[in-house]
């Protein structure tokens, strides 16, 4: 688990600039840091501890709270023997003044130890013959003693004058939820019998209201075990589901419940019923109907008794709707805000910005004018364009749904982007003079920085001044480029180049495409520009990114659009749709002078991994070599559909789809050289560590060049220093001896230009660099040092 070793506190000084820093003070040497939590009031933090003791090997969480005018921090508790538990929930704010926490019982021992001698065997049944299809889920339960030894907590009362009160049984708790009034509480937990085939998140839940001290009310609901949930996309538990608080309200109730049964083949309307109810109803009080939904609901955002925003999407068909409601107005008909697809991202409205209220809670946001009437919306979007994103704030007449742009991102050098909304000092509406925002700034070459905009004269204000986090990379070169597929789908890519690269002098470099493919209904759609030219080049422990350093170019993210239109399947032309997608990136690079074509290199993570072992095997004329991480090469391995959403059909109903999608069943035909790279104890649903073991066996019966590296204890993504390190080990020795003293030859066809003319592939090999990639000895000793950090882009 990542961690802070420290925490400073600045205040917001009257004219927008941040004031003197004050250090949190009074923590133990070497401690991490987790969980940063503020109180309602904002004069006090929270967070967890964690450091190594001197009589235990493992370290426990605990509590601390620190006063914020002094930087003060103590224990929470007075007691050493408290630890937090923090396998589902961890503490909540009930109060300014009185927090609930999730602690390990005192009276817990040692763990439950596995029997030398098995009590039985494991048995599962289908005696009632009931169609049971599930997704192929990994990480699942097997040991229930033991999981109840970890996850159940005692919920104790915790305040900051030092009293403790435990409420409730241990139980394994896996919500708390506070009401807007400080009341009650919402407490959710899981509990037997729990199921060997379905994530924990699928166990019998029961949800309870409690007041704020500690004392039951009632129950609100009991959901029993959901292992048949159907496969379909938008099939959802059956029962209340998306149980909260109103956030406009002192403590009302709102929940979602589906009238198709959770299958979303079943045709019916409404689909889903929206109830609302006070926390304590009279008697015989009936929950009411706020909203019938004929999509499947995806939330709401409040304003007040006049209005709130209720969205329903349906992703096969990619539609969603926004409609406007008022909830304390039954004779006012909802009506529609929004209706479009979600893949259309050039028509995005933008959402709702919230403000905070005096309870912590967050509405929507009214403004309003000088000498108007009208009630205005403020809407953040990201502002897709042909040319890239483009930020912008819009104040929408919820009324006439007329807009106004009252805020738009520099397009020619910056990206920036609306953050937070910062005028909520005051309650009710705020008027546009009064407008006061959260902005961050940033460019191809600087990192992100903080900005405070205030209205009338949009007064920009900076709050932070962060250090470039990888210095030897500050003049990388970056170029969102467009080019277009054999079938005229328009597709886009970001082109990275080392710092002071020059194409002419320097010739053509290895290049790394690094990529990950996605599926969409519309061509249209699916040509649409996303992402900006002008965003800071992040780059994480793994990034591609990293081999600038080494002379690279780097094609990441190049546009793999896999389009099935109207009632087609897209994953039937899946493998088609991907190699056209390659070839017209790799026709791109050599074009421009960039990529040497013998020196082409390809990888991807998880599904991204399964795209780079299908290319290898369908498009061997394209790539030296492949690097797969985390992936699932096997798709009969995942009978009952793959991806989150993307196949909806069972292996059996789309047999031919998924035997020609599996890479596992084209190891023959695989030649160029691979690296399969995998974590231990993979939880993501499908791949599941055993994908890349028989997927390398596969290889390795076929005499392919390849190399299996499993990290111990790592998951789907990869967290240890030692592994990251690894992986970059790993991976540089792939490119340096598969891709950099590449010497084979591709494909003739590769380089020619639509006219039939292969001109620039003869320029290119008379221009082939040293193995080095040329220049830049400094940036390459840097990774073999371990000097060379990382930083994923500034969050506030």
């Amino acid at each position: 688990m990542s961690f802070y070793t420290g925490i400073g506190i600045h205040p917001l000084m009257p004219d927008g600039s941040l004031g003197p820093e004050t250090e949190v003070s009074g923590l133990p040497d070497g401690v991490k840091i987790n969980f940063v939590t503020w109180s309602n009031d904002g004069k006090h933090l929270t967070f967890s501890v964690r450091f190594e003791e001197e009589e235990s090997s493992s370290s426990k969480l605990r509590v601390w709270v620190a006063d914020v005018e002094t930087g003060m921090a103590r224990p929470l508790f007075q007691s050493p023997d408290i630890y937090l538990n923090a396998v589902f929930d961890n503490y909540v704010w009930v109060d300014n003044s009185t927090l609930l926490v999730c602690t390990i019982p005192l009276s817990r021992g040692d763990p439950p130890k596995k029997p030398l001698v098995p009590s039985g065997p494991k048995i599962q049944s289908n005696e009632q013959k009931t169609i049971v299809q599930v997704r192929t889920f990994q990480d699942l339960l097997k040991d229930e003693d033991l999981f109840d030894y970890y996850a159940t907590s005692q919920l104790v009362l915790a305040s900051l004058d030092g009293t403790v009160k435990e409420v409730g049984s241990p139980a394994v708790y896996t919500s708390l939820d506070p009401s807007p009034d400080e009341k009650y509480i919402l407490i959710s937990s899981i509990h037997r019998p729990y199921s060997f085939i379905v994530p924990c998140g699928r166990f019998p839940k029961k949800v309870d209201l409690w007041t704020a001290d500690g004392n039951f009310v009632r129950e609100l609901c009991d959901l029993p075990l959901a292992e048949d949930i159907p496969i379909a996309s938008n099939s959802v538990r059956s029962g209340m589901r998306s149980l909260n608080w109103r956030a406009d309200k002192p403590s009302t109730l709102y929940w979602a419940e589906t009238q198709d049964g959770g299958d979303a083949k079943v045709e019916v309307s409404p689909r889903d019923i929206v109830y609302t109810q006070p926390a304590e109803p009279q008697e015989g009080e009936e929950p009411e109907i706020l909203h019938k939904l004929d999509l499947r609901y995806g939330g709401i955002s409040w304003c007040d008794d006049s209005l709130a925003l209720v969205y329903e999407s349906w992703y096969k068909t990619r539609r969603t709707r926004t409609w406007v409601i008022s909830p304390g107005s039954k004779d006012v008909s909802p009506r529609i805000l929004f209706d479009r697809s979600s893949e259309d991202v050039y028509s995005d409205p933008g959402s709702p910005m919230l403000r905070r209220t005096s309870t912590g809670s967050y509405v929507i946001a009214k403004l309003r004018k000088e000498n108007d009437n009208a009630t205005y919306l403020l809407l953040n979007g990201n502002g897709a364009t042909p040319e890239g994103d483009i930020p912008f704030l819009d104040l929408l007449d919820i009324n006439t749904s007329s807009k106004e742009r009252i805020w738009e991102s520099d397009k020619e050098k910056y990206y920036e982007s609306v953050v937070a909304l910062l005028s909520d000092q005051k309650e009710g509406d705020i008027h546009i003079n009064d407008l006061k925002i959260l902005t961050s700034k940033e460019s191809k070459t600087e990192n992100t920085q903080y900005y405070i905009q205030s209205w009338p004269d949009k007064k920009l204000c900076q709050i932070t001044n962060f250090r470039h986090p990888y210095p030897q990379l500050a003049s990388l070169q970056k170029e969102m480029i467009r080019y277009e597929r054999k079938d005229g789908v328009r597709l886009t890519a970001t082109l990275y180049l080392p710092p002071g690269y020059d194409p002419l002098k320097d010739g053509p470099l290895p290049c790394l495409v690094w990529s990950y493919p996605g599926e969409f209904k519309s061509k249209d759609a699916a040509g649409q520009v996303r992402g900006s030219p002008n965003e800071f080049a992040g780059i994480g422990p793994t990034s591609a990114l990293l081999w600038l350093a080494r002379r690279f170019a780097i094609l990441s993210g190049p546009s793999s659009p896999i389009i099935g239109e109207g009632d087609e399947e897209a994953n039937d032309r899946y493998v088609e749709q991907l190699v056209a997608s390659a070839e017209a990136a790799v026709e791109e690079v050599i074009r421009r002078g960039v990529a040497h074509p013998n020196k082409i290199a390809v990888g991807g993570h998880s599904y991204g991994a399964f795209m780079i072992a299908n290319l290898l095997a369908h498009a061997p004329h394209l790539f030296c070599c492949g690097i797969a991480r985390s992936g699932a090469y096997n798709r009969t391995l995942t009978p009952f559909g793959f991806q989150a959403q993307n196949e909806d059909r069972t292996l059996w109903e789309a047999t031919n789809t998924y035997v020609e999608m599996s890479p596992f069943m084209s190891a023959n035909r695989i030649k160029k050289p691979i690296l399969l790279i995998h974590g231990e104890e993979d939880n993501n649903p499908g791949t599941l560590t055993m994908q890349s073991d028989r997927f390398f066996n596969a290889l390795k019966g076929h005499g392919a060049l390849c190399r299996l590296v499993i990290l111990p204890f790592e998951s789907h993504g990869y967290s240890a220093r030692e592994s990251i390190m690894h992986v970059l080990w790993e991976t540089d020795r792939w490119l340096q001896k598969h891709c950099v003293s590449n010497t084979s030859e591709v494909s003739a066809d590769i380089g020619k230009n639509k006219d039939g003319e292969g001109k620039e592939v003869t320029d290119i090999e008379n221009k082939a660099v040293a193995a080095s990639g040329g220049g830049g000895a400094e940036l390459a000793d840097d990774i073999e040092s371990g000097q060379f950090y990382s930083k994923t882009r500034s969050l506030m």
